[in-house]
């Protein structure tokens, strides 16, 4: 099924390409080689939101599947001369699979792969499956692990639970605790962390903080304008507020790790580019591909309507080029030209980009809509750019004096 609106009405690709424009390769490759998944978070997008396909996607990836992803993933590399690509094992919870099975997966990628180009390989995960014999043997295969958790304990184990109900904070610090040792150091690929609006976010920075991290994400829950987010007191910035206080409390941090949103927000208001899909307007390289071998948009996607990721296409006939000039995907490496009259209009628009494009969409209009957060960052995007401002005349100051 597609969605009535942009991009799939009103929207000539053809004429775009006739006119120059050609899509930037893909660089970043999500691959659900997991269909399933040990917790049931309350949110998830993949479980819980209006897309559904899941249900008739095999448990685990043929391998049949893997390999074809494997060869397209090589002829896109040759295709493109690219010097590195990023791929990110994911589900799902892709642990059910089991590291040595990963492992085994990491090394025919590599072997598909020319030798000129940087293989970047993650790993997703809840946590709750890492112990000491998996860190050493995705360690030995140079895959990353990222993981999710959602700040303090009690903010965690009310969202983040098993199949009977039960928090899984425990099992992930037990994890974290892992991966923070120096011979699990160098494979701790960071956190990522969703925000809970009713919760403190000077707490929820510190605690995330004090598993010492590589870097750390916040992400918005995913909502549109059909099913927009629950606001705590009908708040219409209740996110931006949180933002901002876990802002303040990582701009104060003398010993700060990296965050991405913020980041990234702090870039693009200095003129750089964004880091973070959330942000911005730098094009996404990114694709997914899903247990049956389906070539899919991002799948944060899930949470708008059902069908909303596909592209009719699959690695087991198609090239990943053939995606690149698929509406949905070139939505997303337009830049400003994707973005409405309000949008386009708006002072923060080369910093906010809209949102997340996932946020954008109403139904009956598509994806050319401001997000369904749109005051929550303009509050936030404009407190960022005071405090940058602010920084950059005290160091102009200090320079002169």
């Amino acid at each position: 099924m597609t969605s009535a609106g942009w991009p799939y009405q009103d929207f000539d690709v053809a004429a775009l390409l006739d006119g120059g424009w050609r899509p930037r390769p893909f660089h970043e490759f999500i691959v659900k080689v997991h269909q399933r998944c040990n917790l049931a978070c309350s949110y998830c997008y993949v479980y819980t939101h209006a897309d559904q396909t899941w249900r008739g996607r095999p448990d685990v990836m043929p391998a049949a599947v893997f390999t074809a992803f494997a060869d397209r993933l090589g002829r896109h590399v040759r295709a493109h001369d690219l010097r590195r690509v990023q791929v990110v094992l994911h589900g799902g919870e892709p642990m059910l699979l089991g590291a040595a099975k990963l492992g085994q997966l990491a090394a025919a990628l590599r072997a598909a792969l020319p030798p000129g180009c940087d293989l970047r390989l993650g790993l997703q995960t809840n946590g709750v499956l890492l112990d000491e014999a998996a860190l050493r043997e995705l360690r030995r295969h140079r895959i990353t692990v990222a993981v999710s958790v959602d700040g303090v304990a009690e903010t965690h184990d009310r969202h983040r639970v098993t199949h009977a109900g039960r928090g899984s904070f425990a099992s992930v610090r037990r994890a974290l605790e892992l991966l923070a040792r120096p011979e699990h150091r160098d494979g701790f690929g960071g956190l990522l962390c969703t925000v809970a609006p009713d919760t403190d976010p000077v707490a929820c920075y510190r605690s995330l903080r004090a598993f010492d991290p590589p870097g750390i994400d916040f992400l918005l829950p995913h909502a549109n304008w059909g099913s927009p987010p629950a606001r705590p007191g009908d708040s219409p910035t209740a996110y931006g507020r949180w933002l901002v206080g876990a802002f303040d409390a990582w701009h104060g941090d003398p010993d700060a790790v990296p965050v991405r949103l913020f980041e990234s927000v702090v870039d693009l208001t200095l003129g750089g580019a964004s880091r973070s899909e959330q942000i911005g307007l730098s094009p996404a390289a990114l694709v997914v591909v899903e247990s049956d071998g389906a070539i899919e948009q991002v799948d944060a996607l899930k949470s708008a309507y059902e069908g909303a990721c596909a592209t009719g296409l699959n690695v087991r006939d198609d090239e990943f080029d053939t995606a690149l000039t698929h509406p949905g995907v070139v939505a997303r490496q337009i830049g400003l030209a994707a973005l409405g009259q309000e949008c386009a209009a708006c002072p923060v628009r080369r910093v906010c980009g809209g949102g997340h494009y996932a946020h954008r969409y109403r139904p009956g209009a598509g994806f050319r809509n401001p997000s369904v957060y749109c005051a929550d960052l303009r509050l936030f995007v404009d407190h960022v750019r005071a405090r940058v401002a602010t920084d950059v005349r005290a160091l102009a100051g200090a320079v002169t004096a």
